[in-house]
């Protein structure tokens, strides 16, 4: 059943799809490029009163910041940040109504059950006259809080009390802080969510701010949001987007990881749609209680000990230089020639695929149901033969555009930025936050995250001990790749047709 989080999902994917059929562009860092659509004789009353200085609170002295969101000095008036376009500062309130006297029915996070009360504004507003606003507030006063500002603009508008020991028990949180601009507003606004338990005849509209107050539903929001766009305030609009895409981060608990666009919510900004997503192979794709991987190391074990070594001296050539390979060269054990090298790799990866991996028709639906717009690519740091067997064991070997192996990264371990370049090259991806990483290394985690690619980690448990796995670099962690259906549904779309023709 569809809940709040996958419900953001939804308007998440719809924003975005609608955001590119108004041909607008991707937004800046930090920035939504939504372009204010309302028509010309929306805009001439209120542009006229703010000239001569006679529209509402025109001469207000309001809170005005740099583009970084620092105050200046001496504030300014509320007409001339309207005319001039200046940064600002303004509140945002989601406001849930959750009247005590209603029982709830069904289930309660289902968008249809989740109710929020919605403003239709005043027709004397300098900005966006008459336009319904998910996120009453205001434009915060020169000298004045973020907080005290919230507290006095749902009292003033809509008669909410939210003050501690409140005689309704309504309640709020901040969520986090966001920039906007447009041809008409640059604001750095705080959002706020308010749970009011009073009844809709409770409210005392302030009848020069607020023309009226409807109930709606989430899901009724989002069908008005995707049919009638220009009835809202696109700064609320973006608002909406972000707290759609935290809501869903809080439920599949993604991390805020330090330098990604949408980790810091003191100036939080929407996620950037994946340009590509890596997929490693082994014990990511799969698992199989690491059978495959003993067998491989089997292999290396047993190469190494026909040419001289030590058993278990290839663990230690791993350890000391990444890969077996790289300490076999590195030490002389193995010719530093094409002919040496791939006879090396074909012995230790001649291990029976077929007979150890079966195919996986729900990991094969999974991929299929990804934004086909996205493209998928293995990562390795195997070789692409055994790659390819492994795909084609599991059903899915026509479903990526290519494998990026060892040879291509010319050897380099798999962690190294370098083989983490070669990866972004054979992509055509230059932003690295573009970058969608799936491993159960945690090395391999943690210099994606040196890269800036955005990491989940599959897979829970090491497999030398048993013992849990965690990687502080990831944004996610899943136990098996199944998972990501449901910590990456923003990624989902609806079950996409069998392709035609193999890719590879």
């Amino acid at each position: 059943m569809m809940d709040i989080a996958l419900f953001a999902t939804v308007v998440i994917l719809h924003l975005y799809t609608l955001r590119r059929k108004q041909a607008l562009g991707e937004p800046r860092s930090g920035e939504d490029a939504t372009t204010d659509t309302r028509g010309d004789n929306d805009d001439i009353i209120p542009q006229k009163c703010l000239q001569d200085g006679t529209s509402l609170n025109a001469q207000e002295l309001i809170c005005l910041v740099t583009a970084d969101n620092q105050p200046l000095p001496h504030g300014g008036l509320r007409a001339q940040m309207r005319l001039q376009n200046l940064w600002h500062r303004a509140t945002y309130v989601l406001v849930r109504h959750e009247p005590e006297h209603l029982e709830s029915h069904g289930d309660t996070h289902h968008p249809s059950n989740i109710f929020v009360l919605v403003q239709k504004r005043s027709t004397q507003k300098d900005y966006c006259p008459g336009r319904w606003d998910p996120t009453p507030g205001g434009v915060v006063g020169f000298g004045e809080s973020y907080v005290d500002n919230v507290l006095r603009e749902i009292q003033e508008e809509m008669g909410i009390d939210v003050s501690t020991g409140n005689a309704q028990n309504n309640e709020w949180q901040r969520l986090f802080t966001f920039s906007y601009q447009d041809a008409r507003v640059r604001v750095w606004g705080d959002f706020y969510e308010c749970i009011y338990r009073g009844t809709l005849h409770d409210l005392k509209l302030q009848d020069e701010e607020v023309e009226s107050v409807e109930r709606m539903s989430l899901q009724e929001l989002q069908h008005k949001f995707q049919h009638h766009p220009e009835e809202f305030m696109p700064d609320a609009c973006h608002a909406m987007k972000l707290y759609f895409q935290r809501t869903l981060d809080v439920s599949v608990q993604r991390k805020l990881l330090k330098g990604y666009s949408s980790s810091d919510l003191d100036a939080y900004q929407l996620r950037p749609k994946p340009a590509v997503i890596f997929f490693d192979c082994d014990d990511c794709l799969y698992f199989d209680g690491w059978k495959t991987a003993n067998q491989l190391t089997a292999k290396i074990n047993e190469w190494c000990v026909n040419h001289g070594l030590q058993p278990g001296q290839s663990y230690g050539l791993y350890k000391e230089y990444g890969t077996a390979l790289r300490g076999l060269l590195a030490e002389g054990y193995l010719d530093d020639n094409p002919q040496a090298i791939d006879g090396y790799l074909q012995s230790v990866h001649d291990i029976p695929i077929a007979q150890l991996l079966k195919r996986d028709d729900r990991l094969r639906q999974l991929l299929l149901r990804i934004d086909p717009s996205i493209p998928k690519y293995i990562f390795t740091a195997s070789v692409r033969d055994h790659a390819e067997r492994c795909l084609k064991a599991l059903g899915i070997d026509d479903l990526f555009v290519d494998i990026i192996d060892c040879k291509a990264c010319q050897l380099e371990t798999k962690h190294s930025r370098f083989s983490f370049q070669v990866a972004m090259q054979v992509a055509g991806v230059e932003n690295p936050e573009e970058c969608l990483f799936l491993d159960d290394s945690v090395k391999n985690i943690q210099a994606a995250r040196s890269m800036g690619w955005r990491s989940v980690l599959v897979g829970l448990k090491g497999r030398d001990d048993g013992k849990p796995v965690s990687s502080e670099h990831a944004e996610l962690e899943v136990d098996r790749i199944h998972d990501i259906e449901s910590c990456l549904p923003e990624l989902l779309v609806a079950p996409a047709a069998e392709p035609a023709a193999q890719i590879l």
